[in-house]
C-alpha cells in the first residue's frame, strides 16, 4: 500500500523545483520559509497566521518575507561580480530596480538598503515614480534610469536630480525626448546624462516577445540613432550620450534569446564608439525570469537557465563582441525586477466552502412513476463494469441529452430531470474512480477528473490579488500551507468571492504541463483550510483593481530573528482597505451614506415598522460594517452557526438515495 509523507508532498506540488530553496515542508506538514536559502527549521507559515490573528487581522493576508528581498539583491550582484571576475571583464556591474514591478515603499527601501554596498540604483517610468525615486536615499554612485515617454515636467524633474547630485540618465525613447532634453538642460544650465533605447531586431520569448523589433512600442531605429548622434555633435553634447539601452520583454524564458540580444546590442555599442562617442554603459534591460512552475524549460512560466548562467552569458557575450571590435568594455546595467521581488510575497487565503459536481442536498428516491429515461439511467449505473464502460458512458451521455430535450418540450418533470442528472454524475464518478488503475484509459474517461473536480471557494479577489492570472494566464504555485503530511484526496479548481464568472483559477503549475485541477484535502467541519499563493511579489501588488470594491488585503512584514520564538518577528502590520475607504475612492462620502441610512431607519421607526431598539441595532451594524474589512468574515455568531449546521446536517442525511449500484467494477 502506497504511503504518504513529506517527500510525496514535495513531489506532488513540485516545491523543491520552483521553491529555489526558499520554501519547504516541516514534520508537522506545514509550509516553511527559509529567507536565506539555508536548511533548518525555517519559518512556519501557519505559526505566522496564528500571530496575524492575534493582531486582530482577518484573512486574506499578504505576508512579505523581507529577508528574501535582501537575499535576492545580494545574489544578483554577487553573481555578476563572479562572472566579471572569472572572465577578467574590465567594466563593473551597476544594476537598477525598476520600481514599476512593485512600488511599495517597504519593498523599495529594503532593496536600496541591501543594494547599497553594490551601488544598486532605481528605475522610474513615470513622473510619479520619479518623484518617489528622487527622494530615496540611494548610494552616491548608483544610477537612476528614466524610461518611458516623457513630457517637459518629467525631463525637468530628472535634470533636477542631476543638480541634486544624483546620476540620473534620461533614456530617449523617441526623438522628441532628445529635443526636449536639450532644451530643458539649457534652461536649467545642467549637462544631461542621456541614454538611448535601441529597437533590436532580436525578438523576445514568451508572452512579451513583441517588446522588441520594428513594431516595438519604445525605442529608436538605426537611422534615428544616427540622426541623434548628428544632433548631439551639432550641439556639442556628444559626451552626454552615456548609455545604450535595450529591452526585449519581461520573463524571458530562453537563454539563447538573451545572448542573441546582448550580442546585437553590443555590436551597436561598438559601432557607436567607433563613430567617436564615449559610451559608459550598456543597459540590458529586464527579462531575467522566474521559474514559476519549476520545470527549468523555455515554457512561458519557466526559464531554461539559472541566475549565474544569465550573468555569465551577459558578461561573456559583451566581452566577446568588444574584443572582436577592439573597443573598451562598458559597465553593465540590468533592470531585473521580477526576479528580485517575486519570491518574497505569499498570499494566504482561507477556503470557506466547496461546490461538488453531482451532489444533491435533497432526497431523490426511486419511484414507480418516474420516466423511462430515469429507469434506463438506473440500469446503466447498476450494470456498469470495466468491459462495458465506454458503451455505458456514451449511453449515459445520450440519455442525459435526451432527458434535457424532453424537459424543454414539456415531457419530463423537474424531479425526473434532477434524477437523470444526478445518476449521470454518479456514473461518471464511478468510471473515474475505477479506471485509475487501468494500463490504458480511454481519453474521454481520462478527462472526467477535470469535469468532476470540486470548486473550492476562496476568500480573495482574483482581480485584486492575482490580476496576471486573469489577464495573461500567468501561472503561480498554489498549495495548501498545512496538512501536507496527509494525502490530498480531492481534485479541485478555485473560485474567488467576486460576482464575476471569470473570478476563478483553473490552470495550475505542473512539472511537465499545465494542470487543470489542483490536489487538495477534503474540508473538515469547524476547521479552517488555508491555501498559499506563492511567488506573488512581482506586479500583483500594484496591478490589482477594485473589482467589486474589495480593495487591498491585510499585510504583514516578517523578518528573520533566531532569538525570537519561531525564528522570526512581525515588524510591521498594514491593514487592508475598509468598506468606507474603497467607497471614498469612487466619490462616495461615508458620512453621507451613514446619514442617509439613519434617516431611512428613523422614518421606519416613526411608522412603527421598526422598533426603536431594533433601529439602533441596525444602524450600529451598518456603521460597524462600513468601517470593517472588505473581505469575507468567517466568524459566524454561535446562535446562527448552530442553526446553520443543523440545517446542513439535515440536508446531508436526506440526500442519501437508496438505489441499486454496483459494489465493484470487474
Amino acid at each position: 500500500m502506497k504511503t504518504w509523507g513529506i517527500k510525496e508532498a514535495l513531489k506532488t506540488y513540485n516545491i523543491e523545483n520552483w521553491g529555489d530553496n526558499y520554501f519547504n515542508v516541516n514534520l508537522a506538514g506545514n509550509m516553511t520559509v527559509h529567507p536565506k536559502q539555508t536548511p533548518g527549521q525555517g519559518i512556519d507559515i501557519i505559526q505566522v497566521i496564528e500571530d496575524v490573528k492575534k493582531q486582530n487581522l482577518s484573512l486574506p493576508v499578504v505576508i512579505r518575507f523581507q529577508d528574501i528581498l535582501r537575499n535576492r539583491v545580494v545574489n544578483l550582484n554577487e553573481s555578476f561580480r563572479k562572472a566579471i571576475a572569472e572572465t577578467n571583464y574590465n567594466g563593473v556591474y551597476k544594476g537598477v530596480y525598476p520600481i514599476k514591478v512593485n512600488q511599495m515603499r517597504e519593498v523599495v527601501e529594503e532593496i536600496i538598503d541591501a543594494g547599497a554596498p553594490y551601488n544598486f540604483g532605481l528605475e522610474a517610468g513615470s513622473k510619479s515614480e520619479l518623484a518617489a525615486v528622487l527622494a530615496m536615499e540611494t548610494a552616491k554612485d548608483s544610477l537612476v534610469i528614466c524610461n518611458g515617454y516623457k513630457d517637459y515636467s518629467f525631463i525637468k524633474m530628472a535634470l533636477m536630480g542631476n543638480k541634486l547630485g544624483k546620476n540620473v540618465i534620461i533614456v530617449v525613447e523617441k526623438l522628441s525626448d532628445l529635443y526636449q532634453t536639450i532644451a530643458v538642460s539649457k534652461e536649467l544650465g545642467v549637462m544631461p546624462m542621456i541614454g538611448v533605447r535601441f529597437k533590436l531586431a532580436t525578438k523576445g520569448s514568451g508572452k512579451w516577445e513583441n517588446s522588441s523589433g520594428d513594431l516595438a512600442k519604445f525605442g529608436l531605429t538605426t537611422h534615428e540613432v544616427i540622426h541623434l548622434v548628428e544632433v548631439l555633435k551639432k550641439e556639442g553634447m556628444e559626451r552626454c550620450f552615456k548609455l545604450l539601452h535595450f529591452h526585449i520583454g519581461s520573463q524571458i524564458s530562453n537563454i539563447r534569446v538573451i545572448k542573441d540580444a546582448v550580442k546585437e546590442a553590443t555590436r551597436i555599442y561598438a559601432k557607436l564608439m567607433k563613430m567617436g562617442l564615449n559610451l559608459e554603459y550598456i543597459d540590458v534591460g529586464g527579462g531575467l525570469g522566474v521559474d514559476y512552475d519549476g520545470s527549468r524549460t523555455n515554457f512561458a512560466s519557466s526559464m531554461n537557465y539559472s541566475l549565474q548562467e544569465y550573468c555569465n552569458d551577459v558578461v561573456y557575450s559583451i566581452k566577446e563582441v568588444c574584443e572582436n571590435e577592439e573597443v573598451p568594455e562598458p559597465n553593465i546595467v540590468s533592470e531585473s525586477g521580477r526576479a528580485l521581488v517575486a519570491h518574497h510575497s505569499v498570499l494566504v487565503v482561507n477556503v470557506f466552502g466547496n461546490i461538488e459536481v453531482g451532489s444533491t442536498p435533497t432526497a431523490l428516491p426511486e419511484s414507480d412513476e418516474e420516466a423511462d429515461v430515469v429507469k434506463e439511467m438506473r440500469y446503466l449505473l447498476t450494470n456498469l463494469n470495466l468491459k462495458n464502460m465506454m458503451e455505458s458512458f456514451n449511453e449515459a451521455a445520450t440519455r442525459k441529452e435526451e432527458a434535457l430535450s424532453m424537459f424543454k418540450l414539456g415531457f419530463l418533470s423537474l424531479e425526473d430531470r434532477a434524477k437523470v442528472e444526478f445518476l449521470y454524475w454518479q456514473i461518471c464518478k464511478l468510471l473515474a474512480k475505477e479506471s485509475k488503475d487501468l494500463s490504458h484509459v480511454p481519453e474521454d474517461v481520462a478527462q472526467l477528473d477535470k469535469y468532476l473536480s470540486d470548486q473550492y471557494l476562496c476568500n480573495f479577489s482574483l482581480f485584486q490579488s492575482m490580476p496576471d492570472h486573469w489577464a495573461i494566464q500567468q501561472l503561480f504555485p498554489i498549495i495548501p500551507i498545512h496538512r501536507l503530511n496527509e494525502e490530498p484526496t480531492k481534485e479541485a479548481t478555485l473560485a474567488d468571492i467576486t460576482c464575476d464568472s471569470d473570478g476563478k483559477v483553473c490552470k495550475f503549475v505542473d512539472l511537465r504541463d499545465i494542470r487543470d485541477t489542483l490536489k487538495l484535502h477534503a474540508l473538515r467541519d469547524n476547521e479552517q483550510y488555508y491555501l498559499g499563493f506563492f511567488l506573488m511579489g512581482a506586479y500583483q501588488d500594484i496591478m490589482g483593481d477594485l473589482h467589486n470594491l474589495y480593495g487591498r488585503v491585510n499585510e504583514v512584514h516578517v523578518f528573520t530573528d533566531d532569538t525570537e520564538p519561531g525564528g522570526y518577528y512581525i515588524e510591521e502590520v498594514i491593514r487592508g482597505n475598509d468598506v468606507a475607504g474603497v467607497l471614498s475612492w469612487i466619490q462616495y462620502n461615508p458620512a453621507g451614506l451613514e446619514k442617509r441610512v439613519k434617516e431611512m431607519i428613523d422614518i421606519k421607526v416613526k411608522e412603527g415598522i421598526i422598533k426603536p431598539k431594533e433601529g439602533v441595532d441596525l444602524l450600529n451594524f451598518y456603521e460597524t460594517n462600513l468601517f470593517g474589512y472588505t473581505y469575507m468574515n468567517n466568524e459566524i455568531p454561535p446562535s446562527t452557526l448552530g442553526t446553520a449546521q443543523a440545517a446542513v446536517s439535515q440536508h446531508q442525511n436526506g440526500s442519501q438515495i437508496m438505489q441499486a449500484a454496483p459494489k465493484e467494477m470487474q
